[in-house]
């Protein structure tokens, strides 16, 4: 793309003081707006060059950048970035004198072609991408456990998503050119979604495994016995052992959470059991202390 010159889209010298800019531009705006000009197929886009240099210009910060870097002035943080990583490593050029040689010697070209030899064309390439994007999704824990589809808005924009089963909190996944489009032309960025996921009031989760407790009958503890316990797939029965202690772990292979990408696959659960006391009518009570004597 063609290096434009602000200064002289808006007529101005470069060290125009930021008042003379200012009346330059109110004065190209009013000659060219579009309403004034219907039957000029040039004014449309000469308005929006007027409009483009002032906003830059009319910015001191924004100007500084400009003047130092020129038309890369908008990645000025990167080049500064390279340039350190560039004299850490031995090197001493500067960038910003490259940047003001090649600006005013009207070759515009030079300056991304030097960065694209150096680095492997990180300058032209970045120069030209759109914006990264960063968003959150909550999500239950049983929403992370199953696969599904998700519809979420960024800038205006609706985004159809698969969201793979097996998720974690925190987790970030990276969705490839769905972040903001390039003004220059070029690809758009890329979107970041961080993940987080909410406590449940049933499972716990570490890893792959899930953890969680269930109350178990006294005489079921004492005498073994069948129970039903919960899983994220359903409830399932399982056999308690006779004489079980109160927290005996019990582990349910494959019955955890899902292992993320790999499809089938899941943890385990681990059941804690917990002793339920009953409340002994009279009966109950006298037959408990005969136990406990003959004990």
């Amino acid at each position: 793309m063609a290096f434009i010159d602000y200064y002289k889209v808006l007529g101005v010298d470069r060290k125009a003081s930021q008042a003379e800019i200012r009346k330059a531009f109110r004065k190209l705006a009013k000659k060219y707006h579009p309403d004034i000009n219907k039957d000029s197929p040039d004014a449309k886009e000469r308005f929006q060059a007027i409009n483009e240099a002032n906003e830059v210009l009319g910015d001191t910060e924004k100007r500084k950048k400009y003047d130092e870097y020129g038309e890369n002035w908008q990645h000025a943080a990167e080049f500064d970035a390279q340039q350190h990583r560039y004299k850490e490593s031995g090197g001493g050029f500067n960038f910003g004198e490259y940047a003001n040689f090649n600006r005013n010697s009207g070759n515009s070209s030079g300056f991304s072609d030097f960065f694209e030899e150096l680095f492997g064309g990180f300058a032209s390439n970045r120069a030209n991408r759109g914006s990264d994007l960063k968003t959150n999704i909550t999500l239950t824990l049983r929403e992370a456990a199953k696969s599904h589809k998700r519809i979420i808005e960024i800038n205006g924009e609706s985004i159809r998503l698969t969201i793979p089963a097996g998720i974690s909190d925190g987790q970030q996944i990276k969705v490839k050119s769905r972040g903001a489009a390039s003004r220059a032309g070029g690809a758009r960025g890329d979107l970041y979604i961080t993940f987080h996921i909410t406590p449940d009031a049933e499972f716990s989760r570490q890893g792959n495994d899930l953890y969680t407790t269930t109350s178990v009958e006294l005489f079921t503890m004492l005498l073994g016995g069948e129970i039903i316990v919960p899983t994220l797939d359903g409830n399932v029965k399982i056999r308690i052992n006779k004489g079980s202690d109160n927290g005996t772990r019990m582990r349910l292979r494959g019955k955890g959470f899902p292992i993320y990408k790999k499809e089938g696959e899941c943890g385990d659960l681990i059941i804690t059991l917990r002793v339920k006391l009953p409340k002994l009518n009279a009966r109950q009570e006298e037959l408990l202390k005969e136990l406990q004597a003959a004990n």
